[in-house]
């Protein structure tokens, strides 16, 4: 039964939002106008439920380059309305329309010559009338069996509010790297803003050798950098490639008949030539991207003319949350 009840529920609601795409029409464009040309902030407000969802809606147009906060219907009539401006502009969510708390906000805002925008299931209610556009968020039926706790309206609100922040932050142009920037302590802020040069090892933490040194140079360096690799320079430092633990391992398999004769080979023979590389500039992700097609653990960071300027090892993104 349980499973059942789920479906059903879910259904409705999908219903729900499906019937929202027909209400998308010049009313929802005139609203994102409204909130576009604001020069102020984006003031949610609405209570119960409907408050809730007005936070969420708030914070996705805070995140998304819209300044906006959420004004608490009851606190603002004993004073928190003080915190709304005059260039503001007002997103206001009632299913009834005659939620007792905002209708009394109407006269200052009025008073303050605001934009309103109301989500309403009730399109000629009180709040309705006195709005500069209504979107109709209306639903047939509540989720619940009852048709009294709200389930379907307030996901279609919640799906409306989402439509009118998307809308919004396309027409501002609103990029990816606008977006890492309101979001620099998450994955997303880490994955879109950091680049490889403010994690890469440098200086003496640079495993390198060159071309002339004999593999038990080159095997001492690698044990001793703990990266498992070691850059190849050649006489002018610059990169000439670059010796893995996997190049040493495949070395010893191979069937050379020269024993020992190993440790007396030059970094230059054995050397993979044009490695994967990156410049310092480029973002961390991309590191990521590249070990992940070539299935290699570690990049080389360059500067201009090919002189090796650091390492990046898989562990290092793993660590910073990239991978």
């Amino acid at each position: 039964m349980s499973i059942e009840t789920g479906k059903r529920v879910l259904a409705i609601e999908a219903k729900a939002i499906e019937e929202l795409i027909g209400r998308i029409d010049r009313r929802f464009a005139e609203a994102v106008d409204i909130l576009h040309v604001s020069k102020g902030r984006v003031v949610v407000t609405g209570m119960g439920k409907s408050g809730l969802i007005g936070k969420k809606i708030s914070a996705t147009f805070a995140s998304t380059g819209t300044p906006s906060f959420f004004l608490h219907p009851a606190e603002g009539i004993h004073g928190d309305i003080g915190m709304v401006m005059r260039e503001d502009a007002v997103l206001m969510i009632s299913n009834s329309g005659e939620t007792g708390e905002i209708i009394a906000l109407l006269p200052t805002f009025k008073r303050m010559n605001l934009r309103l925008i109301c989500l309403t299931g009730k399109p000629l209610s009180t709040l309705a009338k006195n709005s500069d556009v209504v979107l109709d968020v209306s639903v047939k039926e509540e989720a619940c069996p009852m048709n009294l706790v709200p389930t379907a309206s307030t996901t279609v609100a919640l799906a409306m509010g989402d439509a009118l922040a998307v809308a919004l932050f396309e027409k501002r142009g609103f990029k990816e790297e606008d977006f890492a920037l309101f979001h620099p302590g998450g994955t997303i802020g880490r994955r879109l803003l950091l680049t490889v040069g403010e994690m890469m090892h440098t200086g003496s933490d640079i495993p390198v050798v060159d071309e002339e040194s004999n593999m038990k140079d080159v095997i001492c360096v690698i044990t001793s950098k703990k990266l498992g690799v070691t850059t190849v320079v050649d006489k002018d430092k610059r990169l000439a490639g670059i010796i893995t633990d996997g190049d040493l391992r495949r070395l010893l398999e191979r069937d050379t008949g020269m024993g020992m004769d190993i440790l007396k080979l030059r970094a230059k023979e054995v050397m993979t030539r044009n490695p994967k590389v990156l410049h310092k500039g480029a973002l961390a992700v991309s590191a990521v991207q590249i070990m992940e097609t070539h299935s290699i653990t570690s990049l080389v960071i360059l500067d201009n003319d090919r002189t090796v300027s650091g390492i990046i090892h898989l562990h290092d993104l793993l660590k910073k949350g990239i991978v």
